[in-house]
């Protein structure tokens, strides 16, 4: 019987990618004629089949960008980003998409230990240091191994002093591995798309003002009341804004 589902949800998955390739071509099709509202419709129904790609996400931002949707455009080339971060194309698109909006956000640069340490852990993903962890942690192993075995004194030595620095590696991997981790799950991007966002002090309408957003800006979101998300700006600043106003990048 599981074979049979097996083998059921396989050609479901055939026919369902063959039927998205056309469509896609579809859509490039009216993308090149001009008709950039119904190559959207059209990219989108593929994004309702669950099917996510960075081609996909790029497509639907440049069809937005020639409609001058601000938010729209932005939002889907970040999310092409996200699947395919060193990507040139989208990288040099996203920067002109970005010319539209209207706020001007300073960035506060890292400085000191903190900025070495995330610059060092963000070198790999959280998989791939917690593949050098236990690939050190076999080498010390094998070498504590030869540590016990040996009859020489000098492979004792080199032995006991590599073991240890593999398992003193082995640690350190862990710890950015856990700080790796933790970066990702507090990064928490969303793009403002209501055409001027008011940011509140506190979450309710009755709060002061703290400032204003536009269309197409980035936010980080640090925390979930109710319908307000608290959010935090590249220089810095924080403050409430409605959940409608906002859409986060990650959820797919």
């Amino acid at each position: 019987m599981k074979k049979i589902v097996y083998i059921l949800v396989f050609l479901i998955s055939t026919v369902t990618l063959a039927q998205n390739t056309t469509v896609f071509e579809q859509a490039n099709a009216l993308y090149n004629e001009g008709d950039y509202t119904q190559a959207i419709e059209k990219y989108k129904s593929i994004l309702d089949t669950e099917e996510h790609s960075a081609a996909l996400y790029f497509n639907i931002a440049n069809a937005h960008y020639k409609l001058n949707h601000i938010a729209p455009s932005i939002y889907y080339y970040e999310k092409a980003l996200l699947l395919k971060p060193n990507d040139k194309e989208i990288k040099n698109n996203i920067a002109y998409a970005r010319n539209m909006t209207i706020d001007a956000i300073d960035t506060v640069p890292e400085v000191g230990f903190t900025r070495l340490i995330n610059n060092t852990t963000n070198t790999m993903s959280f998989d791939n240091w917690a593949k050098l962890s236990v690939s050190l942690m076999l080498l010390f192993v094998l070498l504590f191994l030869l540590y016990y075995f040996s009859h020489s004194t000098t492979k004792k030595r080199f032995a006991f002093i590599t073991s240890l620095s593999s398992l003193a590696l082995s640690l350190v991997a862990v710890l950015f591995a856990f700080h790796k981790y933790e970066l990702v799950e507090n990064d928490q991007p969303a793009i403002v798309f209501a055409q001027e966002a008011q940011i509140k002090s506190e979450p309710n309408l009755r709060s002061t003002e703290a400032f204003k957003l536009h269309e197409g800006t980035k936010v980080q979101v640090l925390d979930t009341i109710n319908n307000w998300k608290e959010i935090k700006l590249s220089d810095g600043k924080t403050g409430w804004v409605i959940s409608d106003d906002i859409k986060m990048l990650k959820t797919f």
